[in-house]
């Protein structure tokens, strides 16, 4: 039988710069699995650590960032067929202020500042290109709207 795991969180991260949004895309060093590929924040929920204290983790661990606001946007389901486990990745926006200076971990080897369509091309898996469009309705305003009371985490 195959389990479904909630264990995993996706952080887009993002800096309001002038009248555009900047999204981070990081590349994954020669290191580590899928080498060479971009993609968001992405990382594993500790033990007892709920999904909002993982993805202000993981965006401080990988980027050396501090999240300014941080909104629950959906969730995203993948199979992982090494364990047999669909796992469920919780996903969240986080923006951040200027000048926005990331300071990568050894996971990434690279990291740019892309407008939301160039990020979308540029992120290897199709679940992050859908995530990025839930984050533009939801948030295109800059904020939640009359849904800030309910997305808005931090």
């Amino acid at each position: 039988m195959t389990d479904l795991r909630v264990g995993v969180v996706d952080v887009y991260v993002i800096r309001p710069y002038r009248d555009e949004w900047l999204v981070l895309a990081l590349q994954r060093a020669t290191t580590t699995r899928c080498p060479g590929s971009w993609e968001t924040v992405h990382g594993r929920m500790e033990p007892a650590e709920r999904p909002e204290e993982a993805a202000l983790r993981e965006v401080r661990e990988e980027t050396g960032l501090s999240v300014d606001r941080l909104y629950s946007i959906t969730c995203q389901p993948f199979y992982l067929h090494t364990v047999g486990v669909v796992q469920m990745a919780v996903v969240f926006a986080a923006f951040v202020r200027e000048p926005g200076t990331v300071s990568l971990g050894d996971e990434h080897q690279a990291h740019e500042w892309l407008s939301v369509e160039a990020a979308a091309l540029r992120f290897t898996w199709p679940r992050e290109r859908e995530a990025l469009q839930h984050i533009r309705i939801l948030l295109g305003t800059g904020d939640a709207g009359p849904v800030e009371d309910v997305l808005r985490v931090v």
